[in-house]
């Protein structure tokens, strides 16, 4: 689980390396798991891209390293905590997903991730 103020890694090719969560618009959750949307601020960069330090996005919460249970009772965990960004319409800003991705976020409503993922967990 994360919670405001903690650090993630991003896995897409946007451009952005690190990123730390501001929290949620209009909800009073104290803590981010699998599939939630939240602010970000971005801290680290690749060099040459768009975006820029200090750039406020929505991300997707997509791998976190306390376990989740799913749907038919068993539990996964993930080696690290990871999200990808995301732009105004909440679509996917980058064109590619490093690094595994749980079946739950592509039986809801991000289908694209499954063309775009190299492997689904």
């Amino acid at each position: 689980m994360l919670q405001k103020e903690s650090n993630i890694k991003v896995t897409d090719n946007s451009g952005a390396k690190i990123v730390k969560i501001i929290g949620i618009l209009g909800s009073k959750k104290k803590f981010y798991t699998i599939g939630d949307i939240v602010k970000v601020s971005v801290k680290k960069r690749y060099k040459n891209n768009l975006i820029k330090k200090g750039k406020i996005s929505n991300a997707l919460i997509i791998r976190v390293k306390k376990y989740f249970k799913r749907i038919d009772g068993s539990y996964i965990s993930f080696g690290d905590n990871a999200c990808i960004l995301l732009n105004s319409k909440n679509e996917m800003r980058g064109t590619r997903i490093i690094g595994p991705v749980p079946r739950e976020l592509i039986i809801k409503k991000y289908k694209k991730m499954f063309f775009v993922s190299k492997s689904i967990y």
